[in-house]
């Protein structure tokens, strides 16, 4: 990185700053009160409040959204006149999956090869930080030119919607010229990137039941009607024979217009096994930015350990189809539910509840705050262009300010490229990456100040 005042400060208080994440990530802020005790977001939910006290904000508050978790809000007035700008991040974060098989406890940041590791180091507790170290530069070099609003949201993980709820309640609360999303994540390391679209999310549940009970499977099975089989054949309904999502009534087949995702690298990013092909067809960049892409996040049946000759009676899971842009989240999670009701067999009784939703987004790159993020990135990352990216995650807060604020310019950055493992085991953040992207958001801020 070039000399600069800026870059200088942000890299004088990286050492604060690995403190600091150290701290957030030690709260297990999974907004799953069932598996997690309320007790931890709380926790963090304080500890940003204090972060933003302590950082001179006025008007902190934890705000208890409609979902039953909490959002974290603070205003640090700029200059007389100057522009407002909205700096988004989320505290809370997924559950680490198998703890077994982390290297290091998931809710300690650990160190290792260049990079620090711990649940949310880069989704997103990673984004906290690095919204206060791009603060606290530009209060060592002049001061901070807008005013500044940050929005901590406490539940994104879970797609349950209490912000967007809370924020359509209190229009007034968030409004902004400018909004920063930090959440998304650069191309690869080292590759300034805003991603410029995101896919939505419809999450459906299914219950299928055919039986009063279980059934001894030697003495029954063959003509009484398998629950668990019949949940299979839905859900195997759900792919084409390339594995292409089909989903009866809903078949967008846009294309990918930027930059491009090479296979070979999209293969090693995503950990394929050798001789493992991928799914779908047409480019990476438009299977994964452009197109649907139906999951299958869980089912409860038997586990192998334990398991018994049985018919089973009944069958559930829940399903996860991503809404590529300019598609409607809630048609789409309707026409999921009617495949799945279609495609279930047998006469079985079924059962879908949508349980999650979130709209796609597209960015306007149009923007004077574009031209002021790719001015910022330049010094940030001297040798590299800005790309524009998509995403195949949902953020369903970008839509809802889109809609509440139609004038404010939506750019999507953050910690999250390919090596961080976001959601996995493992999940990381490279500091030389929270370095940069710190100095880009300041100098972004100052640029946008003066534009």
């Amino acid at each position: 990185m070039s000399s600069n005042p800026v870059a200088e400060s942000v890299a004088a208080l990286l050492p604060r700053a690995k403190a600091e994440l150290a701290e957030l990530v030690a709260f297990k802020s999974v907004a799953d009160f069932a598996q997690f005790p309320k007790s931890e977001s709380e926790g963090a939910a304080n500890w940003v409040a204090d972060a933003l006290r302590a950082e001179g904000f006025t008007d902190v508050a934890v705000l208890d959204t409609p979902d039953g978790t909490q959002s974290v809000y603070g205003y640090l007035p700029g200059p007389e006149g100057a522009k407002t700008v909205l700096l988004y991040a989320h505290y809370d974060v997924q559950p680490p999956l198998d703890e077994a098989a982390w290297t290091t406890p998931p809710f300690e940041l650990t160190e290792r090869d260049g990079r620090w590791y711990g649940r949310g180091a880069a989704d997103c507790k990673g984004g906290v930080i690095m919204h206060l170290l791009a603060l606290r530069a530009l209060k060592a070099n002049g001061g901070v030119p807008v005013n500044v609003k940050v929005i901590a949201e406490g539940s994104e993980e879970m797609g349950t919607g209490g912000l967007e709820r809370y924020a359509e309640q209190h229009p007034e609360l968030l409004t902004a010229d400018a909004i920063v999303i930090g959440d998304t994540g650069n191309f690869r390391v080292g590759l300034p990137t805003v991603t410029t679209t995101l896919r939505g999310m419809a999450m459906v549940r299914i219950q299928i039941d055919t039986l009063r009970g279980n059934l001894h499977s030697g003495q029954f099975g063959g003509a009484a009607p398998d629950a668990l089989a019949a949940l299979i054949r839905v859900l195997d309904s759900l792919r084409a024979e390339d594995g292409s999502t089909t989903v009866d009534g809903f078949a967008p087949e846009s294309r990918w217009e930027g930059l491009e995702y090479d296979e070979e690298q999209f293969r090693a990013d995503a950990k394929v096994l050798d001789g493992v092909g991928l799914i779908g067809d047409g480019s990476v960049a438009d299977r994964i930015w452009s197109r649907p892409a139906v999951t299958v996040l869980g089912i409860d049946c038997p586990p192998v350990v334990g398991a018994t000759p049985s018919v089973q009676a009944g069958a559930r899971a829940l399903v996860s189809l991503r809404v590529p842009p300019g598609v409607d989240a809630a048609e789409a999670g309707k026409l999921l539910q009617a495949h799945l009701e279609a495609h279930t067999p047998w006469g079985a009784r079924v059962r879908t509840e949508v349980v999650g939703q979130g709209q796609p987004f597209r960015a306007d790159t149009t923007s004077p705050a574009y031209l002021a993020m790719a001015d910022a990135m330049a010094v940030a990352y001297p040798d590299e262009t800005m790309q524009y990216a998509g995403q195949g995650g949902s953020i369903p807060l970008c839509n809802t300010l889109a809609g509440l604020y139609p004038q404010a310019e939506i750019l999507l950055i953050g910690l999250s490229e390919p090596e961080a493992q976001i959601h996995a085991v493992n999940e990381s953040v490279s500091p030389e990456e929270l370095e940069r992207l710190s100095v880009a958001e300041a100098l972004f801020l100052r640029n946008y100040a003066a534009g």
